[in-house]
């Protein structure tokens, strides 16, 4: 099998744990994921298998959404509601002062990522570390939030959701109140939603039926967003050998494009030092119709 399934990630388990999981099920060892996810978050987990996995490293890593929960009025050593409490607040915000507050996070700033976290340092993820009881010096990074909206908001019990990644911490900061994640779930990523997404259930059905080939998506979909070319006879066989192309039989063409042949999803190529070279090889078999 060649392509992708996107995975609803359940709460608790790891983004390596899912693809031990589906390596298991589906009797396969060549699987990779994009965007890791904290063992707390669920959601949206695009897994690759076989030849797709070559496609992980040219997918955008901007269009991931997400929708937070988060509860004001505490503070946690994990900045979620599975940690130990270390201040609880008396302060209280209003609906108002919640959404003024989210809206200064809009656009570019840094973030020191937390030890519960997914990010890794030196190859090991934070929270391994954290588990271990270690804290380690972090690096803030420069992180962008290109949409921001306050979903829901309780002022009694000061509970609500946002849709954007986790920031309970830095807005219990700018609130004065302290904060801490309920809950994450990505929405949206590589181009997939929840609605595109099936849980490990459901792939065990699907494969024990049969039908598991039906939800695979192929690699050349993850694409369509890009220019398309259309190669044949030679100029097929030549590009699917690694051979650089003469811009001058390829009018008006620069950048990026899925390059595809009479029958087949070729892959990738950009225009470089005067030619059209070849970024990453697919060969994926184009089904008829």
């Amino acid at each position: 099998m060649d392509g992708v399934l996107c995975i609803n990630k359940p709460e608790g388990f790891t983004s390596f744990d899912v693809i031990a999981k589906l390596r298991g099920i589906l009797k396969m060892k060549k699987l990779g994921h994009s965007g890791t996810l904290d063992p707390m978050a669920t959601g949206v987990l695009p897994v690759f298998f076989g030849k797709g996995t070559k496609a992980i490293s040219f997918l955008p890593d901007n269009d991931k959404e997400y929708r937070a929960s988060f509860q004001l009025g505490l503070e946690t050593d994990k900045l979620d509601c599975t940690g130990t409490t270390l201040k609880q607040h008396q302060e209280k915000a209003t609906y108002t002062e919640v959404e003024e507050a989210l809206g200064a996070f809009m656009g570019e700033h840094w973030q020191l990522p937390p030890m519960y976290s997914a990010v890794k340092k030196n190859g090991v993820p934070l929270y391994r570390l954290a588990r271990e009881g270690k804290t380690i010096e972090r690096s803030p990074r420069r992180i962008s939030i290109y949409q921001l909206a306050l979903l829901s908001f309780d002022e009694d019990t000061q509970m609500g959701s946002f849709s954007v990644r986790s920031l309970c911490d830095d807005l219990g900061k700018a609130l004065g109140t302290g904060g801490i994640l309920t809950g994450l779930v990505r929405t949206k990523a590589c181009g997939f939603s929840l609605n595109d997404s099936l849980t490990l259930e459901q792939i065990e059905t699907f494969c024990r039926e049969g039908t598991i080939n039906s939800h695979i998506v192929p690699v050349h979909t993850l694409f369509s967003g890009l220019p398309v070319l259309h190669l044949s006879g030679k100029m097929e066989r030549m590009f699917s050998n690694g051979v650089p192309l003469e811009l001058s039989e390829l009018p008006n063409f620069s950048g990026r494009a899925a390059v595809y042949g009479t029958e087949t999803f070729l892959g990738l190529a950009s225009e470089r030092q005067g030619k059209l070279r070849v970024d990453k090889l697919f060969m994926e078999a184009l089904s008829e119709g």
